[in-house]
């Protein structure tokens, strides 16, 4: 399924973006021409003066923003500086302007920001990356921020998550302009996935955050961390500090939002993750995670990552393992 029509994308950039975001897409567009699509790709700035990228290489651009022409799709590419500081006026403005006559509109990784800054993700469900998702929704609080999509379409409007995320995207574009045969051929090409198992869950930091503020729910973690094998029910929880299971309850909850038995589940999750980095197997890191079985340290990964630990252990297996032999 070929359109007749060349596709028209229009990818802004400005000062600071992130190189990647821009070439990353655009590579995928590229790559589908020879397959038979027509995409027609230009890139934009503020102004029409060229732009500096991240790691300080000049981008030269096809022209400045404006309404006309309408471009089916706007992509607005990302950049580490908004995350951390106000989107400027003009350049929300310049992401406002093309997307109200664009087709459709998504962004890359931080560029999500733009689109917030812009009011395009007002009411929507979106994503950015896992770090800084919970800024995004901080900053549009009528946005629904999944910190765990690889990329999300709410109607006509797409987000997607890290850098490389930009690529899983782009093949969503294409895909849905072009079908999946055509895609399959651009993924191959590329030597990506044509869509990747799990979410971003599977990138990021482990999952613990500060320690709680109280002294009393502070022994009980610290006892958790420290022996993660160990028998760590309520009943037993509860007893260090000589509580009732119901008040230890809702101690976690008031202060770290979640439930005693979740709490040890999550601390035993990030140890298998280590564990598993470090080249043990599967049913070592079960043992050594305090897990009661691998098939419950299976379970936990399906939940919190999509994907199994042997997924998530070929992944993430250290270059130098894979290269030897």
């Amino acid at each position: 399924m070929v359109n007749a029509a060349p596709h028209g994308v229009a990818i802004l950039v400005y000062d600071g973006v992130t190189l990647l975001d821009v070439a990353g897409p655009a590579e995928v567009f590229k790559e589908a021409n020879r397959f038979g699509a027509d995409y027609r790709i230009v890139l934009l700035s503020p102004t029409g003066a060229g732009v500096t990228s991240n790691l300080g290489v000049r981008i030269a651009v096809d022209g400045a923003v404006s309404s006309e022409p309408a471009f089916d799709t706007l992509l607005v590419a990302g950049s580490d500086l908004y995350p951390r500081a106000r989107v400027p006026g003009d350049l929300a403005d310049a992401a406002r302007i093309p997307a109200a006559v664009a087709g459709r509109v998504a962004s890359i990784c931080t560029g999500a920001f733009v689109l917030a800054a812009a009011g395009l993700l007002d009411g929507k469900r979106a994503t950015t990356h896992w770090k800084v998702a919970h800024e995004l929704a901080a900053r549009c609080p009528t946005c629904r921020v999944d910190p765990d999509a690889i990329y999300v379409r709410d109607g006509a409007t797409y987000t997607s998550a890290g850098v490389t995320a930009g690529i899983d995207l782009a093949l969503a574009l294409v895909e849905d302009d072009h079908g999946p045969d055509l895609t399959r051929d651009v993924a191959r090409a590329l030597v990506v996935y044509m869509q990747r198992a799990g979410g971003q869950s599977q990138f990021s930091a482990p999952l613990q955050g500060s320690p709680p503020r109280s002294p009393a729910l502070r022994k009980i973690t610290d006892l958790v961390t420290a022996d993660p094998c160990a028998d760590h029910s309520l009943g037993e929880l509860a007893k260090h500090l000589n509580v009732s299971t119901r008040h230890l309850t809702r101690l976690f909850r008031d202060e770290l939002s979640t439930t005693p038995a979740r709490y040890v589940e999550n601390i035993r999750f990030d140890l298998a993750r280590a564990l598993l980095d470090q080249g043990h197997t599967a049913t070592q890191a079960a043992t050594l995670a305090g897990f009661p079985s691998y098939e419950s340290m299976r379970r936990v990964f399906g939940r919190q990552l999509s994907i199994s630990p042997a997924a998530y252990q070929r992944r993430f297996s250290t270059a130098r393992r894979a290269n030897v032999g």
